[in-house]
């Protein structure tokens, strides 16, 4: 599985996908120079149960850390992903 940042004005999508299909993107918006919010993940019916929710909201938190940026996950989904994830609550904005 391949997960590409694609960066738009002001935020921009991690998207996964097999070399084929897209399986799920995660969508995100700058907030300020110093955090993101987590507007939306979502992933496609047939690959669902696979963890690919999870490795695109890890991919956030990878993008955080390497910028130095805090996360706020709006998403439910992500959200969720933070509160069982205590490890990578050093990216959560408080």
């Amino acid at each position: 599985m391949n997960i590409k940042n694609i960066k738009q004005a002001g935020g921009g999508y991690f998207m996964a996908d097999d070399n084929e299909h897209e399986a799920g993107r995660i969508v995100y918006d700058y907030s300020g120079h110093d955090k993101f919010i987590i507007t939306h993940t979502e992933v496609v019916p047939e690959w669902e149960g696979r963890g690919i929710g999870k490795q695109l909201v890890m991919a956030c938190v990878n993008f955080a850390r390497e910028n130095n940026l805090k996360i706020i996950p709006m998403c439910s989904f992500a959200r969720e992903v933070f509160i069982r994830t205590p490890e990578i609550r050093d990216v959560l904005y408080s």
